[in-house]
């Protein structure tokens, strides 16, 4: 009604008139006046994001930062101070206020640092009077729940020795600050052992006896000691004969929420690290319960009990299971459904549920009968990049089953069309996400193939091949890869001529690794089929076999050898012409007193490595080849026939068979009863080798 507008805009323009009249009395010369103003700032603010963001647009927090420092240097000394000094008064209050803006929200803490308040608040903590240096301290743990709070390096010793002061202080407040720091700036190995041999391990197990906030500071500083360091994990364990891992285990039935979700989150850190500890079954039941139990708490306990499920239960089968047996799919599912439910919590829930569904049949089946698919998709298009991320990492893990691939539950256009969108996203991490989902949707063994074509997929793929980002290039590569995946050669023909031979051969010669094996990977499966598939690498007069021949010779890592050599295996199953052209890269023209690169390869320690390059020989020397002689003559001369003939007894299978099949050719060539073993040959093997091809599920 009009009675209603004109009200709420009276109010509104009230309001506004307020906040400018508070912001004009903080220039009064009147100490009072400006102590009370600042007072009435911080209790309007606290808790009010609207109203901090209309004070920071004022220009709030640069002129309370400049009150703070004036007050600061008016105070006649940092060592002595009156009850009736208002410099006092208006110190406390302007740390008060600062750290009211920063509070849990990034714009304030921004906004703090902007304006250069940060040395300031930390300057206070140098006053001999408690109430100035409490002020400061709390102000410090507010900035410090945000990640963009400045870090400390550890190895630096003057920063050392401040950690050391604060943890050793009286003040509850400055001891957990101290914790506050370690848990943002603590990022390195290095930096874990400087803090251990410092002592700091032992004064945070000291804190867990302390009051209730500084235990859960020193929980979570624990916990980033642990992370992935077994030295610090073992040194804690020993530490009274094992008392403090004991009091972390009891406090995960502590009567505050939050106590118990870092009591758990410092245990998952635990073995997360060092799977030898907390074995018992009976833990790992209690954790995955309670972290199910805490889903339910409605503040930012229950945001951060997601992203700690997830973590208990990435990539362990055996807690997945005990996860699904407390029905945890059902739970995230309702939890899903809940009305409004923002971003940080919807985010947590994808991500869980997500690593619920990464390794076990029975969750992805229990997922899609629950119709959770569908707020997948929907978050697919949500306004949050952390978002759209989570529910492309979720739908990654869902399709990790060719059961549900070949079932077509993904390859429909309420999938494709909004993942095909998010290759193009602004964030890349999105990018990178959604590249995941469609490596696995991409393996779908049907023709539903050509709804990803129809909707412009293949040319983004191909777009993303050359993006100055590594880690979205060799996602797109593998993208492309799994689209290879037995495809028609209409499919193949489409890609290569999007990608093109000499493009194909950069990719080959990549300054990163991963992005060279996915690249070979991609070739190996386009050259699988036919022989006419097998052309393709003579495009461009040999552009792509001649950058394989390069990179198997050069390999820097046993995946790059693993993937050429199935490739040139795949080559050397066509006709004369292939198996020559690779028979060239195999024996190029190198010192005679060093070993070529592929005898370095049947002897490598990798069994992956010896059988890739044992069945490439296979396939260049099989009795139905009419060069198969010449080929072996020169194998023969290189030192390969010997080298293959001590691998019989290999410990891999694979590599034996493939040793026991070559060494059966060689003997058909050079044995007078060539008859019997021919027979023995077609007994190991009926046909030859053929063609590799490999898909990747994330």
């Amino acid at each position: 009604m009009p009675t209603t507008s004109t009200s709420t805009s009276t109010s509104v323009t009230s309001s506004s008139g307020s906040s400018r009249e508070l912001m004009s009395r903080l220039a009064s010369g009147d100490p009072e006046i400006k102590f009370k103003a600042l007072r009435e700032i911080k209790n309007q603010i606290i808790g009010n994001r609207t109203k901090k963001l209309y004070f920071l647009k004022l220009g709030a927090v640069p002129t309370v930062s400049g009150i703070l420092y004036r007050a600061q240097v008016e105070l006649p000394d940092d060592n002595i101070y009156s009850k009736n000094d208002s410099n006092r008064d208006i110190i406390i209050q302007s740390a008060a206020v600062l750290g009211s803006f920063a509070c849990g929200f990034d714009a304030g803490v921004r906004a703090v640092i902007d304006a250069s308040a940060f040395p300031q608040l930390v300057r206070l903590l140098g006053y001999r009077d408690d109430k100035v240096v409490d002020a400061g301290a709390r102000s410090l743990k507010m900035i410090y729940q945000s990640n963009l709070a400045p870090k400390y390096d550890f190895l630096q010793e003057k920063n050392m020795e401040f950690l050391l002061s604060l943890l050793h202080s009286e003040s509850e407040n400055v001891t957990g600050l101290g914790a506050s720091i370690i848990t943002h700036s603590c990022q390195s190995i290095a930096e874990q052992k400087a803090l251990c041999d410092a002592g700091v391990l032992e004064k945070l197990v000291g804190l867990l006896e302390g009051s209730l906030s500084q235990r859960d500071a020193s929980l979570e500083s624990l916990a980033m000691l642990f992370k992935d360091n077994p030295d610090v994990v073992l040194k804690f364990a020993g530490l009274e004969n094992g008392r403090p891992l004991s009091s972390i285990t009891e406090l995960t039935k502590d009567r505050h929420p939050r106590t118990r979700l870092l009591a758990c989150i410092c245990l998952i850190s635990i073995r997360n690290t060092s799977p030898c500890y907390l074995q018992d079954v009976g833990i790992k039941t209690r954790l995955v319960n309670l972290l199910l139990e805490l889903l339910d708490t409605p503040d930012q306990v229950g945001d951060d009990a997601s992203f700690a499920f997830s973590s208990l239960i990435a990539q362990k089968e055996d807690l997945q299971k005990l996860a699904f047996e407390a029905n945890a799919v059902d739970k995230l599912f309702n939890l899903l459904q809940g009305e409004q439910l923002h971003s940080k919590r919807l985010q947590g829930l994808l991500l869980a549920l997500g690593n619920l569904c990464s390794k076990l049949e029975s969750c992805r089946s229990r997922f899609l009968s629950l119709q959770v698919l569908e707020l997948v998709i929907d978050s697919l298009t949500n306004d949050n990049a952390d978002i759209r991320s989570a529910a492309c990492i979720c739908l990654r893990n869902v399709s990790r089953s060719i059961k549900n691939l070949c079932a077509g539950y993904f390859m429909n256009e309420k999938i494709i069309i909004p993942l095909v969108q998010l290759l193009d996203d602004s964030s890349v991490s999105v990018q990178v996400a959604a590249l995941g989902a469609v490596s696995n949707i991409m393996v779908d063994l049907a023709t539903r193939k050509s709804t990803f074509i129809q909707c412009g997929g293949i040319k983004q793929l191909v777009q993303l091949s050359k993006s100055m980002e590594s880690t979205v290039r060799s996602n797109a590569l593998w993208a492309l890869r799994n689209m290879m995946f037995l495809a028609d050669d209409k499919c193949k023909e489409g890609i290569f001529l999007e990608l093109s031979a000499s493009e194909i051969a950069s990719l080959i010669c990549d300054p990163e690794p991963l992005v060279q094996e996915q690249a070979l990977a991609l070739v190996r499966n386009l050259v699988d089929g036919c022989v006419n598939s097998v052309e393709f690498v003579f495009a461009e007069d040999g552009v792509i076999l001649d950058a394989v021949g390069r990179q198997v010779q050069s390999a820097s890592k046993a995946e790059i050898g693993i993937q050429g050599m199935y490739l040139l295996s795949n080559i050397a199953s066509g006709n004369e012409f292939h198996k020559e052209a690779v028979i060239e890269k195999l024996l190029p023209q190198v010192d005679k007193e060093a070993d070529c690169f592929i005898i370095n390869f049947l002897r490598s320690n990798d069994s992956r490595l010896r059988t890739a390059a044992v069945w490439a020989i296979v396939n260049l020397t099989f009795p139905s080849s009419p060069g198969a002689f010449g080929r072996l003559i020169k194998l023969r001369n290189a030192g390969i026939v010997s080298q293959i003939k001590s691998m019989v007894n290999d410990s891999c299978q694979d590599v034996k068979v493939g040793s026991f099949v070559t060494s059966s050719v060689v003997i058909i060539h050079f044995s007078p009863c060539w008859w019997r073993c021919m027979i023995i040959l077609f007994e190991a093997a009926s046909c030859e080798n053929g063609a590799h091809t490999v898909n990747g599920l994330w």
